[in-house]
């Protein structure tokens, strides 16, 4: 599981030049202490007590409240104050959006030791997002500093205005019913959501923010992005290779594990070294698996809804 002619005639006239880019000033920091003691519904796997957050078994996963900014900012930074112990882990992403418009993806952010996210473009609210992963229950996080302000380096992507970008991808069943997600939900009989190999589409427990509509043999239906997988979990590909987070030389629209299964690209192996058994490039929970019409593992078109307008 889870976890891609011209026309003849008269040459037109020369486009003038275009104007140079302006540069925005770094600015200020803005910092804040983030709220970890705010559990709710998108939240799993965690609770905040002694004025520590825990696990309450082997993975949780918290989202916190979105911050807004006093100004514009593209890049954030992560300081946990924390106790982890070696077979345990903690995983931050970042995101943003600007006034009520569309998040962004998430972007990693570090890990037990901090880190740096560089967002794909200036915004006015920031959200955090931590996963823990403690088979012991010994993770202590007393405290996470946040803080954000401007990377004049970086490069800036335009919200989206076209038609969203789409993709035909081999797809597999998920099964695993009584086991939890990469967002923290449970796996219902019949459920419908999907799993895509990158955390910077997963919605929010009960959330369908990075949704996907699924075309298969009988039908087409949308359904929320709620687990990472197949094989990989860093794969991106649906992005244009430039901003994929991995195997940028692949084109845009074709998963790592096709590419390995049918080329051997990366020596037939995932990115995690494991021999790539099929050319999955999404995980369909049962409920939608059999929604579209598939009776076994198959190829669907797939759009990624969050990528147009």
């Amino acid at each position: 599981m889870t976890l891609l002619c011209l026309g003849l005639g008269l040459a037109p006239p020369a486009a003038p030049a275009p104007a140079p880019a302006v540069r925005e000033a770094p600015g200020p920091v803005q910092t804040w202490a983030a709220d970890l003691s705010r559990v709710d519904a998108d939240d799993s796997g965690v609770r905040h007590t002694g004025g520590e957050l825990r696990t309450t078994g082997d993975y949780g996963v918290q989202v916190l409240a979105p911050h807004r900014l006093g100004r514009q900012a593209n890049r954030v930074r992560v300081r946990p104050d924390a106790q982890v112990p070696g077979d345990a882990g903690i995983a931050f992403d970042v995101r943003g959006r600007t006034g009520s418009g569309p998040w962004t993806e998430w972007r990693e952010a570090g890990d037990a030791g901090g880190g740096t996210a560089v967002l794909p473009r200036a915004v006015t609210t920031v959200q955090v997002r931590l996963a823990m992963w403690d088979p012991e229950g010994a993770i202590r996080l007393r405290g996470l500093e946040v803080s954000a302000d401007t990377d004049p380096d970086a490069r800036q992507e335009q919200e989206a205005a076209g038609p969203a970008y789409g993709a035909r991808v081999f797809a597999t069943r998920i099964g695993l019913v009584g086991r939890t997600t990469a967002n923290g939900h449970v796996i219902r009989k019949n459920d419908r959501f999907v799993a895509l190999p990158s955390r910077r589409g997963l919605s929010r427990k009960g959330g369908r923010e990075y949704s996907v509509r699924v075309c298969g043999p009988a039908r087409c239906v949308t359904a929320p992005v709620w687990d990472v997988g197949p094989w990989n979990i860093r794969d991106d590909y649906w992005n244009p290779s430039p901003v994929r987070q991995t195997f940028r030389d692949l084109p845009r629209g074709v998963p790592e594990a096709e590419a390995a299964y049918y080329t051997g690209y990366n020596g037939g192996r995932d990115g995690k070294g494991r021999r790539v058994l099929n050319p999955a490039g999404i995980d369909l929970a049962d409920g939608t698996f059999r929604d579209v019409g598939l009776r076994d593992n198959g190829w669907v078109t797939v759009t990624y809804l969050w990528t147009g307008r």
